[in-house]
């Protein structure tokens, strides 16, 4: 038997679906070139029949990437199976997904299909996509509540039909350790024709154990581990690609199974992710999280001073999480900045370097201590959205608030050479500032979201801003960072102001809602599989 696994990263496409993590083509190909980056062996870029934004995604990810497989997900059907190759037919690794449900559950009462119907479909679908492409995925939605002896039918017909790789998700994440394990034996013990296959795991978390479930798989002889970064997706997500494959490498004594994934480089991509989406890791998060080799126990501070693995059961290297002791302050100069950056794994050209420098500097003054996080939001900023000849940029503002009075703000921005001074109010200094910003750039919008967090812990913490505004082409994020609030909030609207009048949109407004509308007939059901 193969003793590598296959990763398949489904992050662009499952982890997409998720609220919140929804990204236009530009922010998914830049995604797409990190996963490729970190070895993943398929990239399943999205569900070509969606939309006609979802298919020229998945279109465009499959020219942009050399090495990994392109995989589009498709249903049974032939409009389905011929828009999925289609999109990824210009990849040098082309796959065709398709899939339909089997357990008794959803036979009955989504698909209305007998058992003998559906194994027709299924067979017919993936005969159909073999003509078309050679690798041929296809995905047995609902397998760990399908009767085990029609799951080994359905299986046997499939891979006699061509299919090279045979899913059997736990689509709702109801099964346990066991109960995979049993069930991947199952079939690796009575289906004949197994070994012209690979057998794959795509497990969701809706109770906690997708990872564990996948692992239990693998175990079992599964060789292709369908994953997402940050365990993103459907509902609770799926199994989480770092904590899978950090698993394999960290207990390598108890699985013995490789993988091509390169594990320095796990750490960048789930920041990546977390970059163009907008949406935190949580401080806890394994693997990955901020915390996740923080000590501050005094108790375990004497262990890691002694020997690190005594709290260290794998290295920060080992994900690419840089240890360093480099102090940063108002007195550092550009030398050590740019040390600093290098020891982050940031590289940026020299002239965005010098203006991060000056910003560093401006924030070194406010600040006692400048920690790694701060010149990671930094950084975050300077990447939301490269300033051009034609963005606004802000000049200066001034507010007046207090609790029994409107609040007021004066905003002046700069494009151009030019400067344009506004002034509004709101029931709030945050509310007046955008105003104030709206009534400059003469465009309307609509704030969707406001978030703010700070990015270390006292009270001079650099605060990060996120915003979503809306228009009628669509749905903007933008980003800002500052030790002031109302700065903060400034600069992100900004960000993303000047993304809506450059018409980058997120494919989350009006355009996602049509994309998930599309084609609903009796083949349709959940698309996590």
């Amino acid at each position: 038997m193969d003793n590598t696994v296959r990763i398949f990263d489904t992050t662009l496409r499952d982890g997409e679906q998720a609220p919140g993590y929804s990204m236009n083509i530009e922010e998914k190909i830049r995604m797409a070139h990190q996963l490729e980056a970190l070895g993943v062996d398929i990239i399943e870029a999205g569900f070509a029949i969606a939309s006609p934004g979802d298919f020229e995604s998945v279109k465009s990810i499959a020219g942009a990437v050399e090495k990994p497989v392109v995989a589009s997900l498709c249903r049974a059907l032939v409009k389905d199976i011929d828009a999925a190759y289609e999109a990824v037919k210009g990849a040098k690794h082309p796959r065709i997904h398709t899939f339909l449900a089997t357990s008794d559950l959803h036979l009955e009462y989504k698909l209305k299909m007998t058992r003998e119907q559906a194994l027709a479909r299924a067979v017919d679908a993936v005969k159909y996509a073999r003509n078309k492409c050679e690798n041929v995925e296809f995905s047995l939605e609902d397998a760990s509540r399908t009767d085990k002896d029609y799951m080994c039918q359905v299986v046997e017909a499939v891979i006699k039909a061509g299919a090279t790789t045979v899913n059997l998700p736990d689509t709702v994440g109801y099964a346990t350790p066991n109960e995979i394990y049993a069930m991947v034996s199952n079939v690796m013990n009575r289906v004949p024709n197994v070994d012209q296959a690979v057998i794959s795991m795509h497990c969701h978390d809706d109770l906690g154990m997708a990872v564990a479930n996948t692992l239990a798989g693998i175990a079992a002889g599964a060789r292709q581990a369908e994953c997402c970064v940050c365990g993103i997706g459907e509902r609770a997500g799926n199994a989480a690609l770092e904590e899978v494959v950090m698993n394999l490498r960290t207990r390598h004594d108890a699985y013995g199974i490789g993988y091509n994934i390169k594990t320095e480089e796990i750490a960048k991509t789930a920041q990546l992710l977390s970059k163009i989406t907008g949406v935190k890791i949580a401080p806890n998060k394994s693997i990955v999280g901020q915390n996740a080799f923080a000590h501050e126990s005094g108790i375990h501070q004497h262990g890691v001073m002694a020997n690190v693995k005594t709290y260290e059961i794998m290295t920060p290297e080992s994900v690419g999480v840089k240890k360093t002791a480099l102090v940063l302050g108002k007195h550092s100069g550009q030398h050590a900045f740019s040390q600093r950056l290098a020891d982050l794994g940031i590289s940026v050209a020299k002239d965005v370097e010098d203006k991060l420098f000056a910003e560093f500097k401006v924030l070194a003054d406010r600040k006692k201590t400048i920690e790694d996080r701060d010149i990671i939001a930094l950084v975050d900023a300077a990447n939301g959205h490269a300033a051009g000849a034609n963005d606004f940029t802000l000049k200066n503002y001034v507010v007046s608030s207090g609790n029994k009075m409107y609040s007021t703000a004066c905003v002046t921005l700069e494009k151009g050479g030019k400067e344009y001074t506004e002034s509004a109010f709101g029931t709030g200094p945050v509310f007046a500032s955008i105003r104030a910003v709206e009534k400059i750039v003469k465009h309307a919008f609509s704030l969707q979201d406001y978030q703010i967090q700070a990015v270390t812990e006292r009270r001079d913490a650099l605060g990060e801003v996120t915003v979503k505004i809306q228009d009628a082409s669509g749905t903007y994020r933008g980003k800002g960072v500052s030790t002031d609030i109302i700065e903060g909030s400034i600069l992100s609207t900004l960000d993303a102001v000047n993304k809506m009048l450059a018409g980058v949109a997120l494919g989350s407004g009006a355009a996602a809602c049509a994309q998930r509308s599309f084609d609903d007939d009796m083949l349709s059901g959940h698309t996590d599989r």
